[in-house]
């Protein structure tokens, strides 16, 4: 058994969540923050046996996709403006750890 953590871009999160259930993985959504402009992203916690990982992080994989997007513009010192920046957002980060022991109650 393993349990994966996987953090995930808002907008993708409701087709990953839909996406693993079909599948018959349970999932446990939490809201996070985070990455360079602290925007709202989502937590997925599952618990998974080891044979499904793999199909499981393909289907995270596959719902999640990176995108580019323009950054806010930046201010220095003196009030002028660096401009904006295109960043890469999106995509997922995930964690798969081993699991001493899985109850569901």
């Amino acid at each position: 058994m393993k349990i994966i953590f996987a953090i995930i871009n808002n907008d993708d999160a409701p087709v990953v969540a839909n996406q693993l259930t079909r599948a018959g993985l349970n999932v446990t959504k939490m809201a996070s923050t985070g990455g360079f402009l602290m925007r709202g992203n989502s937590t997925f916690i599952s618990g998974v046996e080891d044979d499904r990982v793999d199909e499981a992080i393909e289907i995270i994989k596959k719902y999640s996709q990176r995108r580019g997007q323009i950054s806010p513009a930046e201010l220095g010192l003196a009030g002028e403006s660096f401009g904006n920046n295109q960043i890469t957002v999106g995509g997922a980060t995930i964690f798969v750890l081993d699991v001493e022991r899985y109850e569901r109650a």
